[in-house]
């Protein structure tokens, strides 16, 4: 029998309410508590943004440059990430299980740049998720595209699973030649997703009208990092978007095709978390990429 409790009168602090803190992300109040602290493990609950690592590009177009040897170029990058977006085949092989960062899984997939890329199915089974302990997974959705319809029920599908196991979904809106790149088509993209359940959405960032995206979003908005830039051009886009509503970046090229991927992670994190001005980013980035050069 376990002992009595001897330690004297109890102090149930009857004159402080209990109270309730409310989730620091959009739209995400009424979650479930594995849902949120896992969306926390993406998100900084420090300034609600994320900065994600992007290199799941291998799913579609096979060993894209930067990523040949994904033990040499992002496993020394990954500290840095506040999550990182991969395939469940380079997390078993790549990632050390040491890794106590975000982890956002590609869990759609099947055509190759060789084909209709909006022919995708789901390519992950939410229990396999599980197993593996990521925090979100993400599917791509292309609305007006070919299979836009297919590529939705794909989301719901893994939605409803999320639900069932506590794992977010990110909506990935998808673009290519057939899409259009504007406000117009990104907000009814972005919209769609988050109204289907999607926690949070994934888009390109456009010069004008952004803030509109964010705006009619009801879940967060991360920012694509897309094609290769200069560094300061895609700081000066990183910032644009966060000081439009972006909730963060999901960088890809514009971080391991880099000069300098470690500073150039760096920058980008200091725009994102600490409102930086590109100038003033690139600055450090500078700093840091002649710093890392061997003498």
């Amino acid at each position: 029998m376990p002992e009595d409790d001897t330690q004297g009168e109890k102090n149930f602090f009857t004159d402080t309410p209990a109270t309730t803190d409310a989730f620091f992300l959009k739209g995400a109040g009424s979650y479930d508590w594995g849902m949120k602290n896992r969306l926390a493990r993406i998100f900084r609950p420090e300034s609600g943004r994320t900065v994600m690592l992007a290199f799941d590009h291998g799913y579609f177009q096979g060993p894209t440059t930067g990523l040949e040897r994904m033990d040499l170029t992002i496993v020394p990058l990954a500290p840095y990430a506040d999550a990182l977006m991969l395939t469940r085949g380079a997390l078993r092989s790549t990632i050390p299980a040491t890794h106590t960062g975000g982890i956002v899984m590609r869990a759609s997939g099947g055509p190759s740049i060789l084909k209709d890329l909006s022919n995708e199915r789901i390519a992950l089974d939410m229990e396999d998720a599980a197993r593996m302990n990521v925090h979100a997974v993400a599917v791509q959705v292309f609305v007006g595209g070919e299979h836009e319809t297919q590529s939705v029920e794909n989301m719901t599908k893994l939605i409803d699973l999320g639900y069932r196991f506590g794992i977010p979904v990110l909506g990935v809106t998808a673009v290519g030649k057939e899409l259009t790149r504007d406000a117009r088509y990104l907000g009814l993209a972005t919209r769609i997703c988050a109204e289907l359940g999607a926690q949070f959405v994934k888009t390109y960032y456009v010069d004008e009208g952004f803030d509109r995206v964010t705006a009619g979003c009801p879940v967060p908005v991360v920012m694509a990092g897309g094609k290769k830039l200069a560094e300061l051009d895609a700081l000066t886009m990183a910032y644009r978007a966060i000081q439009e509503g972006a909730a963060g970046v999901d960088m890809g090229r514009n971080i391991f095709q880099s000069e300098s991927p470690e500073a150039m992670i760096q920058a980008v994190a200091r725009v994102v978390h600490e409102d930086a001005r590109p100038e003033e980013a690139y600055e450090l980035f500078q700093e840091l990429a002649r710093e890392q050069v061997p003498a």
